[in-house]
């Protein structure tokens, strides 16, 4: 096989789960088995294991921007995701830091606003800053039922409601939309909606029945990052994330004595 003179990278902006999860370590575990090489820059530390965080640590704005900066001034990235940014300060020179780079990078934009089980996770000014400041440069945006109910100002209950969303938050400025049907009840649990301001597409999954479901949307929007770094176009990339997000699913791993986390390495299970 001939080696390829350059390897598509994927760049996750993003905080730490010290299980193993979700976060940085769910992102670069994803990029790795979509064979992409993966770099990062860590947002925060959190203390956190499959039964919730016991504690958060933020980095300095500034670190957060050099680690960014030091990626991409030296490798070429091909794709871009931002998760937990945990602040209105590092929401901030992160969207500075990336309006500074090429507009043709395409960036994932997982709100990380709101849990799936509805607590929200950055308070209100840093929620308008993210909305103001990077949402608009999104290529991709991936909100799931309660940060769509927050962008959207509209309540969520029923698949024409997502789809009313959709339209809506896709106003704020991005260039497609995903609202992720996790936080669903039924058979939307495994529904997400696409609006790109022409299309508008349902996405339908099987339900996997798993408690076991920690990192789905980290995992989702990476999936999403690496296929868009391989080339793909936005709704295949988003097409092929979910596919890989179910098989995971499908895989989830029972550790601990909580939540679990999605099982990652299926592939390799059948060589």
């Amino acid at each position: 096989m001939t080696k390829p003179s350059s390897w598509p990278t994927a760049l996750t902006i993003a905080g730490s789960d010290s299980g193993g999860g979700a976060g940085i370590q769910a992102d670069l575990r994803t990029f790795a088995f979509h064979r992409i090489h993966g770099a990062s820059a860590l947002t925060c530390v959190t203390a956190q294991n499959t039964l919730g965080v016991t504690r958060v640590d933020a980095l300095p704005a500034e670190a957060v921007v050099a680690q960014m900066e030091a990626v991409t001034s030296d490798i070429a990235v091909q794709g871009i995701k931002t998760g937990m940014l945990l602040n209105q300060g590092i929401i901030q020179a992160v969207a500075d830091a990336l309006a500074a780079l090429s507009p043709s990078i395409p960036i994932v934009v997982d709100p990380v606003m709101v849990s799936r089980t509805g607590a929200q996770l950055i308070d209100d000014d840093a929620i308008a800053i993210l909305t103001r400041r990077l949402v608009p440069q999104a290529h991709i945006l991936t909100p799931n039922r309660y940060e769509a109910e927050l962008l959207s100002g509209l309540s969520i209950n029923t698949r024409a409601d997502m789809e009313a969303a959709a339209r809506k938050i896709y106003q704020l400025g991005s260039q497609a939309v995903l609202v992720k049907g996790g936080g669903m009840a039924d058979a939307l649990r495994s529904t997400d909606i696409w609006f790109d301001g022409d299309e508008l597409v349902v996405l339908d999954a099987e339900i996997v029945e798993t408690k076991n479901t920690h990192g789905t949307g980290c995992t989702l929007s990476a999936a999403i990052a690496a296929n868009l770094a391989l080339g793909q176009n936005q709704l295949a990339a988003v097409k092929a994330a979910k596919a890989y997000v179910t098989s995971a699913l499908s895989h989830a791993l029972t550790i601990g004595q909580g939540q679990g986390p999605i099982g990652h390495f299926f592939p390799l299970l059948n060589h």
